[in-house]
């Protein structure tokens, strides 16, 4: 009878699908990655951040901070016409300048007296990692106070259960960049040929991975005391009664550590990630399972947590793929051989694979959705096949713009002959803000949480007019720059 039902809302809300259409979402998407574009010509070819001066960093933050902002604002019903405002002037600029040379950066990294020069690091530090994680940072940090304002359209909100939006690829993206940073430690022991952290027995893998978990728990915890006792509005159809997207974040470690065993075994951590997502999709659809999660009464703590609960699995699969995105991403590399053929050199080239991988998910999120293939319709309230294959495929296609930004503007950043040197080439094709925003993420994160309690508690948002809201939000979003920039300046990393 429930497995009907299920069937039964599913095709009444596939009727009348909520969020916005993939286009609209991917032209706001863009700002993002055009804002990088600007930023880069400008650097690269100006130096206009090189020393950052107050006037720098004001550009920097509207750049980075105020562009999406606007986006998701008062021009979110023409986003191309910003994303033109944008592209026009890094055109005019890379035409009428010249690049400038490294020597002229006057950043010089942090170092030793007593350090000689060393050999370079086989995982560096990329500037393309650094932007695509800060924006979505940035991004999802202006969404979750924007969302209790009128100016912010209600397509951009979270989908109740079919169908997608921009706050819902917001929250899929914020696991899979957690999952490409994660395989660092892993790819520094293969590069160190010690395999120590393959050969760790479970309950040692489990143990470390529950340290990991414990701070981002605790948060779960006093996100749930306080929302509890102030009587905060909230979406229990989105995470549960008591869950949050704090348990989700902090249940990822031990889990993952789980699956290493299964890693030992089925070598990718994609065809892992296909796995687990087709399996949870297999049980939604063949099962009670899809029923129970969205048409069963809240009677226990199971049920009462059952999005929460069960959307772990895709978020699981989320965070598996950004892993096998970043084995390919975060190392190395290596140049082509002389006399190598074209051929090789595009299996060669992490942009040539980047894009590869792009289209293989956008591929595959196309075949669970199209009438021609699965015919399955996304939904983020489940974490289904095809919110994880869409996630992953927005975050390939993100991460690729923006190395190939990279590697258009900053061509010469690897070619260092010693790793001092590199720090101040990458240091210097770098935003700050972005830089800081990533540095203490998950930090910033927090106190946008908080932040965004207090402005719901003390002001009317939802009856704000559009001057009202938008100084509102630009004096968030500022504290939070100006909160992450002298963390950074300071050089404090707040490890949760």
């Amino acid at each position: 009878m429930m497995h009907s039902d299920y069937k039964a809302q599913k095709e009444a809300f596939v009727s009348n699908l909520t969020g916005s259409p993939i286009g609209d979402i991917a032209s706001v998407s863009l700002i993002m990655s055009l804002s990088v574009l600007v930023w880069s010509v400008c650097q690269s070819r100006l130096r206009l951040f090189t020393p950052y001066t107050p006037v720098a960093y004001l550009i920097d933050f509207l750049l980075n901070c105020v562009a999406f902002l606007f986006a998701t604002t008062i021009y979110s019903s023409s986003p191309s016409l910003l994303n033109l405002f944008l592209l026009l002037p890094a055109v005019t600029i890379y035409l009428k300048s010249s690049p400038i040379s490294h020597k002229h950066t006057t950043r010089a990294p942090i170092q030793s007296k007593t350090v000689k020069s060393t050999p370079l690091d086989s995982l560096p530090i990329k500037p393309s990692i650094t932007h695509y994680r800060g924006a979505m940072i940035v991004s999802t940090c202006v969404a979750i106070l924007a969302v209790d304002f009128p100016i912010f359209p209600r397509r951009f909100a979270k989908v109740e259960n079919w169908g997608t939006s921009l706050m819902d690829l917001g929250v899929g993206s914020f696991v899979f960049s957690s999952g490409v940073v994660s395989v660092r430690s892993s790819l520094k022991d293969q590069v160190n040929k010690t395999h120590q952290r393959l050969s760790q027995r479970l309950s040692q893998r489990l143990l470390g991975s529950v340290r990991h978990s414990i701070p981002l728990l605790a948060l779960g915890l006093i996100r749930l005391f306080s929302v509890k006792g102030l009587d905060y509005a909230e979406h229990v159809t989105e995470y549960g009664v008591h869950w949050n997207f704090f348990f989700t974040l902090g249940l990822l470690p031990p889990f993952v550590a789980l699956l290493q065993s299964a890693f030992d075994v089925v070598r990718s951590y994609a065809i892992l990630a296909c796995i687990l997502g087709a399996s949870y999709e297999l049980l939604l659809d063949r099962t009670n399972l899809g029923a129970f999660i969205l048409v069963a009464p809240r009677t226990n703590l199971l049920s009462m947590n059952r999005e929460g609960i069960f959307s772990f699995i895709g978020y699981l699969a989320i965070f598996l793929a950004g892993q096998s995105v970043g084995m390919t991403v975060l190392p190395r590399q290596q140049p082509a051989r002389k006399g190598a053929s074209k051929n090789e050199v595009l299996r060669n080239s992490i942009l040539a694979r980047l894009i590869i991988l792009a289209g293989i998910w956008s591929l595959l999120y196309t075949f669970s959705t199209s009438y021609y293939g699965l015919g399955l319709t996304v939904s983020r309230r489940l974490a289904n096949l095809p919110y994880f294959l869409l996630v992953t495929s927005f975050n390939c296609a993100q991460i690729a713009f923006c190395y190939a930004i990279e590697r258009f503007c900053f061509p010469d950043i690897y070619k260092s002959s010693t790793k001092e040197e590199e720090a101040r080439r990458c240091k210097g094709a770098t935003s700050s803000i972005l830089h800081a925003y990533n540095r203490n993420g998950l930090a910033i994160f927090l106190l946008a949480n908080l932040l965004t309690g207090l402005v719901n508690m003390t002001m009317p948002t939802l009856h704000m007019r559009m001057l009202e809201s938008m100084g509102v939000l630009i004096g968030y979003i500022s504290v939070l720059s100006v909160v992450a920039v002298v963390l950074d300046r300071r050089n404090i990393s707040i490890k949760l």
